[in-house]
């Protein structure tokens, strides 16, 4: 159960932030706000499960950082330092596109200025970031099986003539 919602909340990650990352009428303060009241209630629904040591909550963590990002303050040399180690599951070409289509929705708020902007790509260029701006979400965990040892042991099995099984020699 724990690995089928790991798997979930996984796709969830993904779905979503692939939609922030297409989307420019996402990209706001009041989406990171929303984002990040939302996670909170999957991690809360988890620890209630107790299912918070599955795994499930770590797949968010991409999702978390750009709810985050988006409410970060945007403007001085030390936001930028600021975001740069806090955004460490999302890449390069994630972070900046995100800052890119930020989209103030009232007057309090101002876009994301390009000195801004490339002063991330400064502080980031020496990641080692896949060039995908996109998360898979047809990515698949292995399933894992656990190993119960079973206490019967094997010179007490007998082998049926009928299954043709010669080859096999007891040692």
């Amino acid at each position: 159960i724990q690995q089928v919602f790991k798997q979930l909340f996984y796709m969830i990650n993904a779905v979503t932030l692939n939609n922030l990352l297409l989307r420019k009428d996402v990209c706001s303060w009041s989406t990171g706000m929303q984002l990040r009241f939302n996670i909170s209630q999957l991690e809360e629904w988890l620890h209630g499960k107790n299912m918070q040591h599955s795994g499930a909550a770590q797949t968010l963590e991409p999702l978390i950082q750009a709810a985050q990002l988006l409410q970060l303050k945007k403007k001085t040399p030390e936001d930028a330092e600021a975001i740069c180690s806090l955004c460490t599951s999302l890449t390069t070409q994630q972070i900046v596109k995100i800052l890119n289509l930020y989209t103030p929705v009232n007057e309090f708020e101002e876009r994301v200025t390009v000195a801004f902007i490339r002063n991330i790509q400064k502080h980031l260029e020496e990641r080692n970031d896949p060039q995908q701006l996109l998360l898979d979400f047809r990515h698949m965990f292995p399933v894992l099986f656990p190993f119960n040892p079973s206490s019967i042991t094997m010179d007490s099995i007998h082998l049926p003539a009928s299954l043709n099984l010669d080859f096999l020699n007891k040692v």
